[in-house]
């Protein structure tokens, strides 16, 4: 099944509104081509299907066509209200306007961003990439309709639960990690509810789950709800990068960063300031030894 979606709001970036859901360069759920659209392939409630979004429309396939193209203007930011936003730094509000089409996406999928955040937490980014892209690969099924070669759905809870741990252990995901999957997918559709619940009702939810705190249900949220102040505390360079970008100080944690962000609490706007940041470049150079990587076949 395919169908059409116009964009409402004027000319979409598709690269700055939805490059945020793709998982490395080799995220089998996610693919840029040439000719500037974004093939994504995904769970929904209605099951598997691919998306694929150019600036003049988009075209779906499979058994979940239906509900990725209903939810398609939730997804390029419809539902996102930058108008909001009130810049309160010189460095935000040049990036403000330098990206006028920024819009927080929504995918209205829980699981399908939780687990990936659950997989990066206390690892380098390239281990965690490692793991989903294989994990997807292995046990997910072909994305639907004329997708991209290699491309994806990612597996059910079911097929989620019934991973071996020897195939955990090969993807290089611990214990502590593959445990906190095991324990989100048995619970996944009271996890999906959070989709549709304000903010603070959707980090307790998904912080019920032992082993998702506050970085791993920001993470989740920013991209299910396009939750525009859900910020990202515990994360080893973010507060590093804000209060460099702000102050121009590096030593800046948690507590730091947060009161930075405290003018865009007011209207809920802390984590488009800090897209927005990110999107500068502005970035201190490198003083905290990048993480080890963890040789899991040796543990």
């Amino acid at each position: 099944m395919a169908g059409r979606f116009i964009a409402k709001r004027g000319p979409a970036d598709l690269g700055l509104v939805l490059g945020v859901l793709r998982r490395g360069p080799g995220d089998p759920t996610f693919r840029m081509t040439p000719d500037g659209a974004v093939w994504r392939a995904s769970l929904t409630p209605e099951g598997p299907g691919t998306l694929r979004v150019a600036v003049d429309g988009a075209e779906a396939w499979g058994p979940g066509a239906d509900w990725l193209i209903s939810q398609l203007p939730s997804l390029m930011g419809d539902a996102d209200d930058p108008s909001a936003f009130v810049p309160r730094h010189r460095l935000i509000a040049d990036a403000h306007r330098r990206r006028p089409n920024l819009r927080l996406c929504r995918t209205g999928l829980v699981l399908e961003s939780l687990i990936p955040s659950i997989l990066e937490q206390k690892v380098t980014v390239d281990e965690a990439y490692r793991a989903w892209r294989l994990l997807v690969r292995t046990f997910g099924t072909p994305a639907p309709g004329p997708a991209p070669e290699r491309m994806h759905v990612m597996p059910d809870p079911r097929t989620w639960a019934l991973i071996p741990s020897w195939e955990w252990h090969r993807a290089g995901v611990d214990n502590k990690r593959a445990s906190t999957i095991l324990r989100a997918v048995r619970v996944a559709r009271r996890l999906e509810e959070a989709a549709a619940m304000p903010l603070p009702e959707a980090v307790r939810r998904l912080e019920l789950i032992p082993g998702v705190g506050p970085w791993t249900s920001a993470e989740t949220l920013q991209r299910a709800i396009g939750a525009p102040d859900a910020v990202t505390v515990g994360d080893l360079h973010l507060p590093g990068i804000v209060g460099y970008a702000l102050t121009g100080r590096r030593d800046v944690d948690d507590a730091g960063m947060l009161e930075l962000l405290e003018p865009y609490a007011e209207t809920g706007q802390r984590h488009r300031a800090v897209r927005l940041i990110l999107l500068t470049g502005r970035v201190p150079a490198r003083r905290v030894p990048k993480m080890p990587k963890v040789d899991i076949a040796r543990l």
